[in-house]
């Protein structure tokens, strides 16, 4: 068996999988918290906030692409993709710690230090990131291992997932003592300096095999030309896109609506109908009930989130990643609009809704960067040309771009409903905060679910690539037409 479809050892599945682990500390408290961090902790409007949102992802479109051509061209005994993983630790742990921290500036002040600190984690994200999503391209050619180092993958972020959702808000609580600025800068310290700690793990314990042809002759203009005829590409580009729209939009305004949706009495006889195991928890969060039953909520989706993932490998091998994925978004769409229909009062049902949302989506994870990858060999396969970087750099744009128009919708759509930080809502506010955490989501999920019609990569295409690229490694004729 050939080095680049060799089986990947545990131990190296793992250790890829803690970097996304550790881009996870800083992504979920962005996802779940940031906008309300803004607006109810640093002070700045929800409008003002959208706009930020927006501006500091759009710039992604400028460096993303540049990174991907760079990791492509880079060229080290580590690799072209391990190295930025180790040189950008640092860097984005501290960056992740300074964008959550509140210096007692003017209110213009205050917006220029989170455009500036917000940008750089951005563009230290992308040093990062990229780099780290492309090497899953090339550590191995195996379609099953992909899938498998995916869900590896997955369930480590889902792990950090967990860990961000479910303590977060009471350690903020535990260390600021009711102060929500030194609660949050105390916390995103620890995740900071755990994140660092972690990308350097992955970078000593994975390898890149996975290389192109030493004869491919570098071209920009080719790469580029290459990415916008590849279908699956685009298909993927827009998937994404939307995904992470949905993502940002929903993510954001959870918090929201726990604090201000759902039934204040409700949250605290939910609260103290607790078990006694869970005491330890409510202290932690200084009996806050929307602390505790938020980031119970939040808990709880992810655990079957988690064990959702498991299914994922063993279904997209039977079914095809491209059916799995849409069926799965699909009744993810579905379970989010339920939320409308979910009276304010009743926890429970709201806690068992989103178990079954978050397990229709766990299952759909792994697939992502793993038909990423696909889509990588679908250009070499097609082409006769591998430039993984640039592949997944114009992904991670759509992913950073999906997550600032997100952030931007919900900010907008919460000063258009008239929503005021830390005051009653009115009943058009309230109406805005219950329609971005059930119908919108819902209709962008339906949205994404509608570009697989495009990606035409499916499970008896997977196989044939595999097979065809092999061969030509091996130095075999081709015996497969791939002109079309």
């Amino acid at each position: 068996m050939s080095d680049i479809t060799a089986k990947l050892s545990v131990r190296e599945k793992v250790g890829y999988g803690v970097g996304d682990a550790a881009a996870n500390f800083i992504f979920q408290t962005i996802i779940v918290f940031q906008l309300a961090f803004y607006t109810d902790t640093f002070g700045l409007s929800a409008a003002a906030v959208g706009v930020l949102f927006l501006v500091v992802r759009f710039s992604d479109a400028i460096t993303d692409p540049i990174m991907g051509l760079i990791a492509d061209r880079t060229n080290t005994k580590w690799g072209k993709f391990r190295p930025w993983i180790l040189w950008s630790a640092i860097p984005f742990g501290i960056l992740a710690f300074l964008t959550f921290s509140t210096p007692d500036f003017s209110p213009t002040g205050k917006l220029v230090y989170a455009y500036v600190t917000y940008t750089l984690l951005m563009v230290v994200y992308t040093i990062n990131n990229l780099p780290y999503s492309a090497l899953s391209g090339v550590m191995t050619a195996d379609q099953a291992e992909r899938t498998s180092l995916s869900s590896y993958r997955f369930v480590f972020a889902m792990l950090a997932a967990f860990l961000i959702q479910t303590f977060a808000l009471p350690l903020v609580n535990f260390f600021g003592k009711g102060n929500d600025a030194l609660g949050y800068k105390i916390t995103l310290g620890l995740f900071s300096a755990l994140a660092a700690v972690l990308f350097v793990v992955t970078f000593f314990s994975t390898k890149e095999r996975v290389q192109p042809d030493p004869g491919q002759k570098t071209s920009i203009k080719q790469d580029l030309l290459d990415l916008v005829s590849n279908r699956p590409w685009i298909a993927m580009f827009f998937l994404t896109l939307f995904l992470f729209i949905t993502l940002a939009l929903r993510g954001g305004v959870m918090f929201f609506y726990f604090s201000y949706f759902l039934d204040a009495n409700a949250l605290r006889s939910f609260m103290e109908g607790l078990p006694s195991v869970l005491d330890f928890f409510v202290r932690l969060s200084g009996g806050r009930p929307v602390a505790v039953v938020f980031s119970l909520f939040n808990a709880f989706g992810l655990i079957s989130t988690i064990l959702a993932i498991a299914l994922s490998k063993p279904l997209a091998i039977r079914y095809g990643k491209r059916n799995v994925f849409f069926t799965g978004v699909v009744i993810t769409a579905i379970f989010s609009g339920a939320f409308y229909f979910i009276p304010n009062d009743k926890i429970g049902v709201a806690f068992v809704t989103e178990a079954l949302r978050q397990f229709a989506y766990g299952v759909t994870i792994p697939l992502l960067w793993a038909m990423m990858a696909d889509v990588a060999d679908y250009s070499e396969w097609k082409n006769h040309r591998r430039a993984t970087g640039i592949v997944f750099s114009a992904v991670v744009f759509g992913l950073k771009a999906g997550l600032g128009l997100g952030g931007a919708i919900g900010g907008g759509i919460l000063a258009i409903y008239g929503y005021v930080p830390n005051a009653e809502q009115t009943a058009h506010a309230l109406t805005g905060i219950v329609l971005t955490a059930s119908i919108f989501p819902a209709i962008t999920f339906l949205i994404s679910a509608s570009f697989l019609f495009l990606y035409n990569i499916d499970l008896k295409t997977e196989l044939l690539m595999t097979r065809e690229l092999a061969d030509r490694k091996a130095g075999l004729p081709s015996t497969v037409n791939v002109a079309s």
